[in-house]
């Protein structure tokens, strides 16, 4: 067995596998019950262990590269906190005797990504803040096929501090946002702006589109008074169509340097559903592992340790609630009360949720988005997601190009009948759409079977389980807590 791990930066991630089978793989925070939590605990470790003990132990960068990057950033303090190492960190938090190895950060990212596509050559592209020292990387990656061997080739990188990832982050800052936190806000802010600030941002910091290089370090931020007769919305959307132009460059070199028509994409800024719907435009199948950011390369640090293609069946690999699926007690509920919540099976491992740990609604209500966003302490502007049965989305959303499902909520599609589904469509029509086919989780393809035979509607909302600031929902008692604060019935 291969303990992979993430942590010390943000969003600590655990993943146990046992040879190509993932045994185990959940966020850090959903048993701190800190948002973000970039540490590890006890709880999730004793959690990990449960499904057996691991032979080997693999991290998921170098921290020895990590330090001389920060060094030369002259971040001292982050450079020096890693003492004493890693190793002996890590062996105080598991109590694990067993041999510690290291990973490159953007190689995990795209292990994560390839080991759990369906592919057997694809081309795969990195984009994140930053790693030790990349900040995006192009790799071709391909199976052996004699020995079943998985080898990855890094093709192209770009480098501190020239990052599209610092860049977003920046942005977040400057609208008044948190910074590795909030960037999905950014990106609903975008549509309420006008993207013409884009062609000033580009100019005032872009040195060269195609090369990926900028005329300063983003990492220090950007100025709060920058653009400072322009509206929070027009910079946000400013900044995120920058970003969608020069990702296409990426994918466009990606496209040149590979030749394949797979792409994996993987790191924080594929999170970036409104830009995702660009990427069909240069691959024909697309596939982002439902946890592309740091967590989610506790996965790819262990598959990395693996060498083969893992057994990818769903993302529900978390904290088990057992029982059966509530669906007729939901069906029921929501008829008459358009809100609840569900707490059942493995928790999703990402930063979405996929049914497991859900807050669900009637997606035709017109007060339905204000309730639900009033419930989770959000920005009423805030979208939510559509969760509807995969035969029935080309009925009711125009999917962008090549993008014929989307699983985990990794795509915007435009609404074909926004006044019947007020409570799913955003300002600009669009819909982060999540598909559910026969072959996701059987317990929440029967509840929207279920709502869909008494309602004649295929889709629910479905957002986190969770109010802003806090983790989503993990166990039993966490749910007793949400429904007895937030007074939202949470069904297991």
């Amino acid at each position: 067995m291969i303990l992979g791990l993430s942590y010390g930066f943000h969003d600590a991630g655990v993943t146990l596998l046992n040879d190509n089978k993932i045994l185990f793989a959940a966020h850090a925070e959903r048993y701190s019950k800190v948002k973000h939590d970039e540490n590890l605990n006890t709880s999730i470790i004793q959690e990990a262990l449960k499904y057996g003990e691991p032979s080997c132990i693999m991290y998921y960068e170098n921290p020895w590269n990590k330090k001389l990057r920060q060094a030369f950033a002259g971040q001292w303090s982050d450079a020096l906190r890693f003492i004493p190492s890693v190793k002996k960190q890590i062996r105080q938090v598991t109590g694990l005797s067993c041999p510690i190895f290291y990973a490159d950060h953007h190689e995990a990212h795209a292990a994560a990504g390839f080991a759990t596509s369906p592919f057997q050559s694809a081309a795969v592209v990195v984009v994140d803040a930053i790693g030790e020292w990349d900040t995006m990387s192009i790799w071709h990656a391909s199976v052996e096929p004699e020995e079943d061997e998985i080898i990855y080739t890094k093709l192209w990188s770009n480098t501190y501090p020239h990052s599209i990832g610092l860049m977003y982050s920046a942005f977040t800052q400057r609208v008044g946002l948190k910074p590795l936190d909030e960037e999905y806000i950014l990106m609903g802010m975008s549509a309420f702006g006008d993207g013409k600030l884009s062609s000033t941002i580009k100019s005032d910091l872009i040195l060269d589109p195609w090369e990926l290089k900028f005329t300063k370090n983003m990492h220090l931020g950007i100025e709060n008074d920058y653009l400072k007769d322009s509206k929070d919305t027009d910079i946000a959307a400013g900044i995120q169509v920058l970003t969608e132009e020069l990702l296409s460059n990426v994918f466009k070199r990606a496209k040149e340097l590979t030749e394949e028509i797979n792409v994996v994409f993987m790191g924080g800024v594929a999170l970036n559903c409104v830009a995702n719907r660009n990427i069909g435009k240069y691959f024909d199948n697309i596939w982002i592992m439902p946890n592309p950011g740091d967590a989610g390369s506790s996965l790819g640090a262990a598959a990395i340790a693996q060498g083969t293609k893992l057994d990818w069946k769903h993302p529900y690999l978390g904290t088990d609630i057992p029982g059966a699926y509530p669906v007729k007690r939901l069906v029921n509920y929501l008829k008459k009360n358009k809100i609840a919540g569900v707490a059942s099976g493995r928790a999703e491992f990402g930063p979405r949720a996929l049914g497991h740990r859900s807050l669900l609604a009637d997606p035709r209500g017109i007060e339905i988005k204000d309730e639900v966003n009033k419930i989770k302490r959000r920005q009423l502007f805030r979208p939510f997601a559509p969760a509807i049965l995969a035969e029935h989305v080309h009925d009711y959303f125009d999917m962008p190009v090549k993008w014929q499902d989307s699983p985990y909520m990794q795509v915007v599609a435009t609404c074909r009948r926004p006044d019947e589904f007020p409570a799913i469509v955003h300002v600009d029509g669009t819909s982060r759409v999540q598909t559910v086919s026969k072959n996701d989780s059987p317990g929440f393809r029967k509840l929207l079977e279920a709502w869909y035979a008494e309602t004649g509607c295929p889709m629910l909302l479905n957002t986190s389980l969770n109010i802003r600031g806090e983790p989503m929902v993990d166990d039993r008692s966490d749910a007793d807590r949400f429904e007895a604060k937030y007074g939202v019935k949470v069904f297991s």
